[in-house]
């Protein structure tokens, strides 16, 4: 049986790779500083710890300051969650990393400027093809 599995695990890591996991996006909306969403909105201090539950997330200390750089405008049914990366002398594994937190678990500190541009999340290649940003 072991022998079995053993010959199978490759294969079923392929099938993996290839299919990869489907994420469902957690809002069509955010709201930024700028259109590209590189500049930063403001400083945010954890209250808690917060381990992410995939790629999409980081993971922040409590203590921990986070750069902002968006904020996912809340819809139906889902949470409030906010883009940064995470900034401080300790945990510096994490320094960097830019992803999503729960807005919850965080105190604003000082906001450095206004989020004001609404912008979709994510686009499909079907509408990118459709606004002929695709040659």
């Amino acid at each position: 049986m072991a022998k079995l599995l053993l010959l199978l695990l490759p294969g079923l890591m392929i099938v993996g790779a290839v299919h990869g996991i489907f994420m469902g996006r957690l809002a069509s909306k955010k709201l930024c500083a700028d259109d590209e969403c590189v500049y930063t909105i403001s400083l945010a201090r954890a209250q808690e710890d917060y381990s992410a539950p995939d790629c999409r997330f980081i993971n922040i200390k409590k203590g921990q300051q986070i750069y902002v750089y968006s904020k996912l405008v809340k819809e139906n049914g889902t949470g409030e969650f906010w883009a940064g990366s995470v900034y401080g002398d300790l945990h510096e594994d994490e320094m960097g990393t830019v992803g999503y937190f729960p807005r919850n678990l965080v105190e604003e500190q000082h906001v450095y400027q206004e989020a004001t541009k609404e912008l979709p999340t994510t686009v499909s290649f079907s509408e990118m093809a459709r606004e002929g940003l695709l040659e």
